[in-house]
């Protein structure tokens, strides 16, 4: 199996691991909801702990180097600071709106790595992307619901901005890809600063856990490390124009586990919103593929 691994391209390397984060996210964004009425600042310190043991265990048994490229640093800064965010935004929304509803929201981000690589990256955004993003932006107000008569628009609102981080995030780690930096080193960084900046929170304002919590919260974050391991590869053999599409899934895994798990059913807004987005992600994808691929012409 990884002799048939090594002999796919980059784009379906890219293509298998954006489909293994978004299996993972979903396991971390249950498990986040699971773990119930903790603080938000506590269920971050504990997803990004167990990504952060992970992955400094994983650059000490490769014997790799824990020094960053020369130029790295400042990305890996700026995708720890945004990425943090992002995660903020979207653990706060798990809490409060549907697991689909929030899993889509954060699902703009491959919309927002467009628009932030081609302001800092110089990866061209073509006409119909631009298309594409903005009619996406109309399919998130369906869920977000801006009304007054939404008592979950502030929620909405997070996990809208935490996709916008998340983008932004992503923008960077496709950077890094690009210079050549290890992703274990792009996965520790982040990890590590995360918890740092999450302990006094957990040490002044540390709430009662149940062993059943403190299980779900492990597996959170065991589900978080697999997922930040993954986007990173995929962001590394592959743009996001070729494989951001795929990302999506995890919407669909959203769907079926929310269902099964707390009984979610999103209203008749935010399924109009969901085939916006993923209609939208589909033709930009295919918009891609014909740019990259024209047809020949006897």
């Amino acid at each position: 199996m990884i002799n048939s691994f090594k002999t796919l391209n980059d784009k379906s390397k890219g293509i298998i691991f954006i489909l293994l984060s978004a299996l993972s996210f979903t396991g971390m964004n249950t498990f986040v909801r699971l773990s119930g009425d903790i603080p938000t600042m506590q269920k971050v310190f504990f997803r990004n702990l167990v990504a952060m043991i992970f992955a400094l265990f994983a650059i000490l048994q490769s014997g790799e180097s824990f020094k960053p490229k020369k130029g790295s640093f400042k990305f890996l800064f700026m995708r720890s600071v945004i990425g943090f965010g992002g995660v903020i935004g979207n653990f706060y929304a798990l809490d409060r709106i549907e697991l689909s509803n929030a899993s889509m929201l954060n699902k703009m981000s491959p919309f927002f790595v467009l628009i932030f690589s081609a302001l800092f990256i110089k990866e061209k955004v073509k006409p119909k992307q631009a298309v594409a993003i903005a009619v996406a932006f109309i399919g998130a107000l369906f869920i977000i619901k801006p009304t007054f008569s939404n008592v979950n628009i502030v929620a909405s609102m997070a996990g809208f901005i935490g996709g916008m981080c998340a983008g932004a995030a992503y923008t960077c780690v496709r950077w890094l890809g690009i210079k050549g930096e290890n992703g274990k080193i792009t996965v520790l960084f982040f990890s590590a600063f995360s918890t740092i900046v999450t302990l006094p929170y957990l040490i002044f304002d540390f709430h009662y856990m149940t062993v059943l919590q403190w299980i779900y919260l492990l597996l959170a974050g065991l589900c978080a490390a697999g997922g930040q391991f993954s986007i990173t590869a995929a962001y590394t053999y592959a743009p996001s124009r070729e494989i951001s599409v795929y990302d999506y899934s995890q919407v669909v895994f959203a769907a079926i586990v929310g269902f099964i798990v707390f009984g979610d059913v999103p209203d008749l807004w935010s399924f109009i919103g969901y085939i916006i987005i993923c209609s939208m992600a589909v033709w930009m994808f295919l918009c891609n593929n014909r740019l990259t691929h024209p047809k020949n012409i006897d």
